[in-house]
């Protein structure tokens, strides 16, 4: 029997007190400083207590949504009805053993790889510009420069919707370019174990680090709210027509606003919230670009922003622009 959303609060504060927040801003935890009120929040303080949670959330029939830093992300501006269970600083422990490095899915990306710069190990430096948690990260093989965080993956470990633990080893997990089995599941990610390169020098991998930062200021928007890159590259219009923003500026988007969104004038595959900006804007500008590639290059870019519905289902974006 599904609760009501006052009595699955009074349930989850009496199950598991002080992880429950009530009528929260969604656009006060939204990279993208989007999004109407969540009627209940809850932050599980451990595996184990998100383990308990997963199940009792299913036994009980309450429905709700996983969310870590919502680095791609996209709220509703209606709210959200379903309960969000947000992945946070609880899920940040970090144990560097040999050259293996074995962190929970809170994790801040950048931080990540600079732990594993000042134990001289080497494979993640391409990640160290990306901001958001691991978990999420692992569930896009999301990266830089081509490569994916999928490459250095030994294990991950996750919480089925019965609140079971699952392992997997690389190979079961299904990676490719921004692609991964979490994608097609409901399990939660919770650690991951990574296989680095050894015996580089510290100052070699901060040099490298660097310059990726660097490159990274240089290219990207970092002053406006955002949710990074909008649309996945896809290497075959990569070869023919070049990335997705060199795409999009050629056609005349770059610049272009919709309500409080903008297409970035930094880069034309972001999309920033210039001010006051609804989640309404950022599908319209989505629906906008998408449409028009394809009828001038004949490829139907992808979307790697996701939509969370008020019910608590997330969707690519670009479908939610369809509704």
């Amino acid at each position: 029997m599904q609760l009501s959303k006052h009595h699955a609060a009074d349930a989850l504060e009496n199950a598991f007190p002080g992880t429950v927040l009530r009528d929260l801003s969604l656009a006060t935890i939204s990279r993208w400083r989007i999004g109407g009120r969540a009627d209940v929040v809850i932050r599980p303080r451990s595996i184990e207590e998100l383990c308990h949670l997963r199940a009792f959330l299913a036994t009980a029939g309450i429905r709700h949504v996983v969310i870590g830093a919502t680095s791609n992300l996209l709220f509703a501006d209606e709210g959200l009805r379903a309960v969000a269970v947000q992945i946070g600083n609880c899920f940040s422990n970090v144990v560097v053993s040999g050259t293996d490095i074995t962190a929970g899915a809170g994790t801040w990306v950048p931080g990540l790889a600079r732990r594993a710069m000042q134990a001289g190990l080497s494979g993640i430096e391409h990640t160290c510009g990306i901001p958001g948690t691991l978990g999420g990260l692992v569930c896009m093989n999301g990266g830089s420069q081509r490569h994916g965080i999928g490459e250095a993956i030994v294990e991950v470990t996750s919480v089925d919707t019965g609140g079971r633990l699952r392992r997997r080893d690389a190979a079961e997990c299904d990676f490719a370019y921004r692609r991964s089995v979490f994608q097609g599941n409901d399990e939660v990610v919770v650690s991951v174990r990574l296989a680095l390169a050894p015996g580089a020098a510290r100052a070699d991998i901060r040099r490298r680090m660097l310059a990726i930062m660097g490159d990274r200021r240089r290219k990207f928007p970092h002053r406006t709210p955002n949710c990074g890159s909008v649309f996945v590259s896809n290497p075959a219009m990569y070869a023919q027509y070049g990335s997705p923003g060199a795409v999009i500026e050629r056609l005349g988007f770059k610049g272009r606003r919709l309500g409080g969104a903008e297409v970035s004038p930094q880069h034309a595959n972001f999309i920033v919230n210039s001010g006051g900006a609804r989640a309404q804007d950022v599908l319209g500008l989505i629906t906008g670009i998408k449409t028009l590639v394809h009828r001038e290059t004949g490829y139907d870019m992808e979307v790697e922003a996701r939509y969370v519905r008020p019910n608590g289902v997330m969707v690519p974006a670009d479908g939610a622009a369809l509704d």
